[in-house]
């Protein structure tokens, strides 16, 4: 009989993965947040995390994804920039595992986590509805990202519920910036017919609406009701507090990492997009 030593190993340890992460880094709010559960899931899961700093640039984003390949990572976690899916159709032609993290794509031929936009977004419309608000304005994000158009349709679909028209004179662009969406909120305060309330279709932006009514002398909540998308530490400290949707940023990365390893263990199963529900942080921006 063969007697095993005890310092004999009776089966390999885990595999080990290498994650590689792009991402505007210092691009979002949410950046650090995303970050740090990414990290935490993927060291409970034995794999090492390689950050590439896309700088939310399409150029930027496809250098950063080719040293990633050229550093041999095992699978990609990508917020792709705003424009041009080259670097998502090279992923996905090259087989590589891959999962978009946050800006989800109008594609179903790569996995991907996100925030359900569409009924969210008719329900801050519908909040303001409720509250007898008829010319209620959009400041929408970037045309070049899908979450800003589902979050167009969710603002027409709240009209909708609502027995609204659509009234295109109530939009503008704020492209997914605060500079942006000064001028955005300008052009439609100034405009006709103006609005009594903003639906703001992201956190960076809210900077921007929150700057150009104080330059106005505009009181928000009582003079102009403003509602937004996104978690900001500020915006539950200003005076008064903003009534935004929040995004389960750390759980957009734990399920970004769960998605990325089992498309790493089984490459062939067919693609997945997972959405997660937002969660009314009620202020008094809206007025109530």
């Amino acid at each position: 009989m063969t007697a095993l030593s005890p310092d004999l190993r009776l089966w390999d340890p885990p595999v080990t993965y290498r994650i590689g992460v792009a991402m505007g880094v210092d691009t979002h709010p949410y950046s650090g947040e995303l970050l740090r559960a990414i990290r935490a899931a993927a060291a409970q899961a034995g794999c090492d995390v390689v950050l590439a700093d896309t700088e939310d640039t399409v150029g930027e984003e496809a250098a950063v994804v080719r040293a990633l390949r050229a550093d041999l990572v095992d699978g990609v976690l990508l917020v792709p920039s705003a424009g041009d899916e080259a670097v998502i159709n090279g992923l996905v032609r090259m087989g590589v595992p891959t999962v978009l993290v946050d800006r989800v794509a109008a594609r179903n031929d790569v996995d991907q986590v996100g925030t359900e936009n569409v009924h969210a977004v008719a329900s801050l419309v519908r909040h303001l509805t409720d509250r007898r608000h008829r010319k209620i304005g959009l400041i929408s994000g970037d045309d070049g990202l899908e979450v800003s158009r589902e979050r167009v349709r969710g603002y027409r679909l709240g009209l909708e519920q609502a027995g609204l028209r659509f009234n295109r004179e109530l939009v503008e662009c704020g492209l997914s910036t605060s500079g942006g969406a000064a001028r955005a909120t300008a052009k439609l305060l100034d405009g006709w017919p103006s609005p009594t309330a903003l639906v703001v279709a992201d956190e960076a932006m809210l900077v921007g609406v929150q700057y150009e009514a104080h330059r106005r002398g505009i009181r928000i909540g009582s003079e102009l009701a403003v509602v937004g998308y996104g978690d900001m530490d500020w915006a539950r400290r200003v005076s008064p507090a903003v009534t935004t949707l929040v995004q389960p940023i750390a759980d957009l990365g734990r399920r970004a990492v769960q998605l990325l390893m089992s498309r790493m263990a089984d490459p062939d199963r067919p693609p997945e997009s997972v959405w997660l529900t937002p969660k009314l942080l009620h202020g008094a921006s809206c007025g109530c």
